[in-house]
């Protein structure tokens, strides 16, 4: 069967060209397409360029035997000679050179988008992704970046401050490497490790009468005005789970969406709340006073969660540990009454 080129009416030199470099060569061997040899090309310039099987070798660091197997296959592969050799000297043939020029601007093609894939890959790595809860991410995070950052200052970190359930969807798609987060329900896809306590207090302003005292019981705040977090928060979600039909006989006049928003409208007069500890610390106000609950106490368990079977890279490792550490300072937050 004649070579498609020759039926086209070109010379073999020209069919190296049927096709535009990148997407490959047609050999007069048939009329499939191929990907270019690459050490083939890089053989060819490298002699072309230098003149000399032997520098060429020396250049791309192998031996000249094994540069002239390398042309040996090119040349067959193509059925056409590229060089015209003597004992003297090394010239190029037409076919060789028509290549050339294109054979080179394919090389550097290549190069080139191998150094951009490199970096793109090395702008990777030093990106870490995590998910943390707000309360969390404000008065707990803070301290942890300070500290990962002073030893990786060109790292970038991304922080998906969002809920339970946003946070487990992100670590579970990949999009967070890990979260910090309430440990509410086990899942099947998730590893978790519970990590600390965190108590939840009635927080009311430094002048009610709850302010005073040591502690409060649920009951002795079932006439109070008091502002609750929507049913879609693992934090209600508890709440809720612990009180049972006690609940039921609070006084909930106001249901918000974020336990800051709660915190905040305290320290405006509206009503009291029930949050965590550390959610406090959202709101930056002098007027409030947390005091903890007894009968029912109610503590979440907060911790980390991680893609099971999926190793942390060693960015977000290294970002774990120092979570791991410092994590001391949530439970003498947990423990602690502002006031």
């Amino acid at each position: 069967m004649a070579c498609p080129a020759r039926r086209k009416g070109l010379a073999p030199h020209q069919a190296l060209f049927m096709y535009r470099p990148i997407r490959g060569f047609v050999s007069c061997r048939g009329a499939m397409t191929i990907r270019p040899d690459f050490l083939g090309l890089e053989a060819f310039v490298a002699i072309a360029e230098r003149g000399s099987f032997n520098k060429a070798a020396a250049l791309l660091g192998i031996t000249q035997t094994a540069l002239s197997h390398r042309m040996r296959k090119l040349e067959d592969y193509l059925g056409i000679a590229l060089f015209h050799r003597t004992t003297r000297q090394v010239s190029l043939t037409p076919a060789g050179l028509e290549l050339l020029p294109r054979a080179k601007s394919l090389i550097e093609d290549a190069h080139g988008m191998f150094d951009d894939l490199g970096k793109a890959a090395a702008v990777r790595q030093e990106r870490v992704a995590v998910g943390c809860l707000p309360t969390l991410a404000v008065h707990f995070l803070p301290s942890v970046l300070a500290e990962f950052s002073a030893s990786h200052p060109g790292t970038l970190v991304r922080v998906f401050d969002n809920s339970v359930g946003e946070i487990a969807e992100r670590v579970q798609k990949g999009e967070a490497e890990f979260g910090l987060t309430m440990l509410a329900t086990n899942r099947w896809d998730l590893e978790v490790k519970p990590l600390a306590k965190e108590r939840y207090v009635l927080v009311c302003r430094t002048n009610h009468r709850a302010a005073k005292l040591k502690s409060v019981s649920w009951s002795e705040i079932e006439g109070e005005r008091l502002i609750r977090i929507s049913t879609q928060t693992g934090n209600r979600v508890l709440m809720d789970d612990k009180l049972g039909a006690a609940g039921e006989r609070l006084r909930w006049a106001v249901e918000v969406q974020h336990v800051s928003t709660a915190v905040a409208m305290v320290a405006s007069g509206v009503g009291l709340t029930v949050v965590p500890r550390g959610a406090v610390e959202v709101v930056r106000a002098s007027n409030l006073a947390c005091v903890p609950l007894r009968s029912p106490g109610i503590a979440r368990t907060l911790g980390v969660v991680t893609r099971r079977g999926i190793p942390l890279t060693p960015l977000a490792a290294e970002l774990l540990a120092i979570v791991e550490r410092r994590v001391g300072s949530i439970a003498t937050l947990a423990r602690g009454r502002h006031s």
